[in-house]
């Protein structure tokens, strides 16, 4: 029973760091979609899907961790409050121009690859299912990933 208990304390704070990634996106998305120009609908529509996706799988990992005895992460992580604050002085001096942004939402996308691909590590404490779940998300969030990267090369040529 104890190394079960031990394993779920294992699962829920790596599903946490998942949903703070999550509540990162979120963040980053709302200041993309307010930095970014009224008449731009195209990527105000992109911007507001992303931070919708997040939203979503935030109530898939906070269902999976009450699930596991868990309380749900509430909050972003320390990196993600940085990386917000390195995005408004980004969008600062370079003028909220829409490569810059798309640039910066890409980073983002970037490091929730990265925080999945940790969470997926072989020798974690993961059961089945929520290997699956983690999984099934890494690569919807591929995915937006590869969205932003086109839109940012779209943007780039223009």
């Amino acid at each position: 029973m104890k190394d079960l208990n031990k394993r779920n304390e294992e699962s829920i704070e790596i599903i946490n760091d998942l949903i703070k990634i999550n509540h990162d996106r979120i963040k980053g998305y709302e200041k993309a979609i307010e930095n970014t120009e009224t008449t731009d609908v195209e990527l105000k529509t992109l911007y507001s899907r992303m931070r919708e996706e997040s939203y979503d799988y935030i109530r898939e990992l906070s269902e999976y961790v009450a699930t596991l005895g868990g309380d749900p992460a509430g909050d972003t992580t320390v990196p993600g409050k940085i990386y917000h604050a390195w995005m408004d002085v980004k969008a600062t001096f370079s003028g909220n121009d829409t490569k810059s942004m798309l640039s910066a939402c890409e980073f983002g996308e970037d490091a929730a690859q990265k925080a999945y691909a940790k969470a997926l590590e072989n020798d974690g404490p993961l059961s089945s299912d929520a290997y699956d779940l983690i999984a099934r998300q890494k690569s919807l969030l591929k995915g937006s990933h590869d969205l932003v990267r086109h839109f940012r090369d779209q943007y780039a040529e223009a």
